[in-house]
């Protein structure tokens, strides 16, 4: 018998992997932290997603109740996406998640500092 356990399919941690396991969705909720973000500045941002890529990214995380997508009254009218209430909750995970990472990356590269964190 194997140590590895099956996660349930109702199991939470495969729930929020299903979410951060999207492609650029770390990147997109890193960029909008800080605040409401219109479609060509996370395209500018995320060098290499192509536009297809970032709407189909965003439109996911809008119904996964992530991101949610306004629409300003203006002419031309002006589209600004921002985290929800549950989108911030994903703030310090990918904070941690970037932290070990700059760990991981010194450790690699010998740093001692790193390794003893």
């Amino acid at each position: 018998m194997s140590a590895w356990k099956t996660l349930p399919d109702d199991c939470p941690l495969t729930e929020c992997m299903a979410v951060l396991g999207g492609a650029w969705t770390p990147n997109i909720v890193w960029y909008l932290m800080t605040g409401p973000r219109r479609f060509n500045d996370l395209k500018r941002d995320l060098d290499g997603v192509s536009g297809k890529v970032l709407t189909t990214r965003l439109r996911r995380m809008e119904a996964d109740g992530v991101v949610v997508r306004t629409v300003e009254p203006t002419s031309p009218p002006t589209v600004n996406y921002a985290l929800t209430d549950l989108g911030r909750e994903l703030v310090p995970v990918i904070e941690t998640i970037v932290e070990v990472g700059r760990r991981l990356k010194a450790a690699r590269n010998g740093d001692a500092v790193a390794q003893e964190a």
